[in-house]
């Protein structure tokens, strides 16, 4: 349990850490923070914050799309949400004391980085085996409510999610923000780039989480004949 809480916790600080690379790069988000920029954009409050503003609004939607209401579930949630939120703003803040992305390869190279910090972040956070966040938790509800893939219930909540986000911001900064090449890429690219680390990775973070179950057993049996 200790290794999937820090599985986990490392997990959701890497991906919060690859967000805020691509904000930085300022070339677009990845569609899961994309409303939660385009909010921060809007109000100039911080991108933490409207993450968890963002997420709650998520909670809101899975509600309305099941027609039911899990408190302990929810709270669950609302945790995790805060959580992430949390990350968001320390890990902004740690990617703003590097130098400033001036030139459009540097702005391209953070780009690059963070498609690989959020999928590595991606293969801890799923690996763990936690509960999810309220984005992705969203996929699953979207998924049964209307009899979809998982595949695609997700390409249709990222749409959603890029296009609300699109609007906000030019609604209230007369521009895409948030939104950008970026945002396509990381959509395409960030799967990928997961789903050939969790065929090369996937199997070791297992085995680590795993060892030292086996001597359970014996100690098991060892404190019974005694």
């Amino acid at each position: 349990m200790k290794k999937r809480i820090c599985l986990y916790m490392i997990g959701l600080f890497l991906l919060s850490l690859g967000v805020s690379f691509s904000i930085q790069a300022d070339l677009g988000v990845s569609p899961v923070s994309s409303l939660a920029y385009a909010f921060a954009l809007a109000t100039g409050l911080s991108v933490g914050m409207m993450t968890v503003v963002a997420n709650i609004l998520f909670i809101l939607i899975q509600i309305i799309i099941s027609k039911r209401f899990d408190l302990r579930e929810s709270s669950v949630q609302f945790i995790i949400a805060f959580l992430f939120g949390f990350f968001m703003d320390v890990t902004l803040f740690l990617v703003q004391l590097l130098p400033a992305p001036e030139t459009l390869l540097v702005r391209w190279a953070y780009l690059v980085v963070s498609l690989f910090v959020v999928a590595f972040g991606l293969l801890g956070y799923f690996a763990s085996k936690f509960p999810k966040m309220p984005y992705d938790e969203l996929t699953f509800v979207i998924s049964e409510r209307f009899k979809m893939k998982v595949g695609k219930a997700k390409i249709s909540s990222d749409l959603l999610n890029v296009c609300v986000a699109g609007i906000v911001c030019l609604i209230f900064i007369q521009s895409l923000g948030s939104v950008g090449i970026g945002t396509v890429i990381a959509a395409y690219f960030i799967g990928k780039i997961l789903g050939w680390l969790i065929k090369h990775y996937q199997e070791h973070i297992v085995q680590w989480m795993n060892s030292g179950n086996e001597r359970h057993p014996k100690k098991d049996k060892m404190t019974i004949a005694s």
